[in-house]
């Protein structure tokens, strides 16, 4: 009896409204709330059901009318108060048990919800057309900027093919520097714009990767060496000649990485790496490895670089110049190709971005051997002539494949004791060329073993050797 009371006690008490009522249709008990939101008080008491719910409910001779499904689903119903005004209710009518002939009734007033409701829809529909309206803003904007740029810049160049001092060369060579600048920045707005507003596509279309590469490499070689800095552009022969992705876009990536490599290095070298990390029937995955030997970022400073108008430092923009939008974009890119990007840096040791992309290659290229695969970047004819020529006795998994491997990582591991960093590379391509036929979950282990060595990150390194090693077991 006192376990009953105690439970009374709860249902008395409770915010939401609780009635009862027979076959008959009267109610035979509600709850404090009920008896005050529907301001019946104590007179709720005998009332018929369909005074509260006469939407729902409807008297009869033998008790009500409802087509109401009985149940423990909720319903939105409308329920009267005393006055005959009305509120929107989510209830729950229950048949009670065995042939009690009761039904109790749990209501919860949703007014409040519905109306926030009703202004968080009125806030998304403000904010998408602030969002329409801007972004048409700056279409029309970046459109009307292209006009006097376009102006300067042919102006700048017909005056360039005529017979010009040298001081009006230079001064006209940076008038048509500033205009590609411009040009960059007024694309980098309406592309964050576009992505912003969500009407960014990608145009997928089938290109040949080696030529896209080539193109990226050419177009950065000039200005790179031009500081005195070392450039190696490295494609895996993993990688298929065709591939079927965004083109463009895949380059504005590239671009924009060896963009920053080559701002922010003065001495040193900047390199790109392509790899095939994994194929799921007809989708393969890439991944680039962008690294340079520049300023380098704090690990404290690194989550602003991927954030729209941030700049790891002030000064930054000061002296390098640049919105801060470009990795913004970069990463909403990449993400739109079914990737990722990374960074991994340390104040003045240099950065390498690495960014991955899911891209789809034709159904005959999607079965080719790993070994039909031929390089076409002349830079890089030599880089695999040793993989070439391999033995199939080297295949991974064998006994002498594996003793090979456990000998060329402990030269490896030697080098980087050494902190002989250049050798070091040269033994992980040799790891990398006997794991080439390995299972993915392998060729995950040595691309992070070699991405270690690469920023000669030792412990990562170390931690990278005693995996591949339990794997060897």
């Amino acid at each position: 009896m006192e376990q009953n009371e105690n439970y009374l006690f709860s249902v008395e008490d409770a915010l939401e409204m609780v009635l009862m009522f027979g076959q008959e249709g009267a109610i035979s008990y509600a709850n404090n709330s009920a008896k005050n939101q529907l301001e019946f008080g104590d007179d709720l008491l005998g009332r018929h059901i369909s005074e509260v719910f006469p939407n729902t409910f409807q008297a009869a001779e033998d008790g009500f009318d409802t087509e109401y499904p009985f149940g423990e689903e909720v319903q939105s119903l409308v329920a009267y108060r005393k006055n005959r005004t009305c509120f929107p209710v989510e209830t729950r009518i229950m048949q009670g048990p065995g042939d009690s002939g009761q039904y109790i009734c749990m209501a919860i007033d949703v007014l409040e919800k519905e109306h926030l409701n009703r202004e968080v829809e009125q806030v998304r529909q403000e904010a998408e057309q602030a969002m329409k309206v801007k972004s048409e803003f700056v279409a029309n904007v970046t459109h009307e900027l292209r006009t006097p740029v376009n102006g300067i810049l042919g102006n700048a160049k017909e005056l360039l093919a005529e017979d010009i001092d040298e001081r009006t060369e230079r001064t006209l060579r940076v008038i048509e520097r500033c205009c590609s600048d411009m040009y960059k920045i007024m694309n980098n707005i309406l592309d964050f714009s576009k992505l912003e507003a969500g009407k960014f596509t990608l145009e997928n279309r089938e290109f040949d990767f080696r030529n896209m590469m080539d193109y990226v490499k050419k177009n950065h070689s000039n200005k790179i060496t031009e500081k005195g800095l070392e450039f190696f552009v490295t494609i895996s022969p993993k990688v298929p000649e065709h591939i079927i992705g965004d083109e463009l876009r895949i380059v504005q990536v590239l671009n924009n990485l060896l963009s920053n490599a080559q701002k922010f290095t003065a001495i040193g070298k900047i390199s790109v790496e392509v790899l095939k990390t994994a194929q799921i029937n007809d989708r393969i995955e890439l991944f680039f490895i962008v690294k340079d030997t520049g300023i380098g970022i704090d690990q404290a400073d690194r989550d602003k670089l991927f954030q729209s108008f941030s700049q790891v430092d002030a000064s930054i923009s000061r002296k390098y110049g640049g919105t801060g939008l470009g990795l913004n974009i970069c990463k909403q890119l990449v993400e739109m190709m079914g990737g990722s990007i990374e960074v991994e840096s340390k104040k003045n040791q240099g950065s390498t971005f690495s960014f991955s992309i899911w891209a789809g290659v034709k159904e005959e290229e999607a079965s080719v051997s790993q070994d039909d695969i031929v390089l076409s970047m002349p830079s890089m004819q030599g880089a695999f002539s040793v993989e070439e020529e391999q033995d199939s006795s080297r295949i991974y998994g064998t006994r002498e494949n594996r003793e090979t491997l456990e000998r060329t990582l402990s030269k490896l591991i030697l080098c980087v004791e050494m902190e002989n960093w250049e050798k070091a590379e040269m033994f992980m391509e040799t790891v990398r060329q006997l794991t080439a036929e390995a299972p993915p979950e392998v060729k995950r282990v040595i691309l992070r073993l070699k991405m270690a060595i690469q920023k000669e990150n030792y412990d990562k390194i170390m931690s990278g050797y005693e995996e591949i090693s339990q794997m060897l077991q």
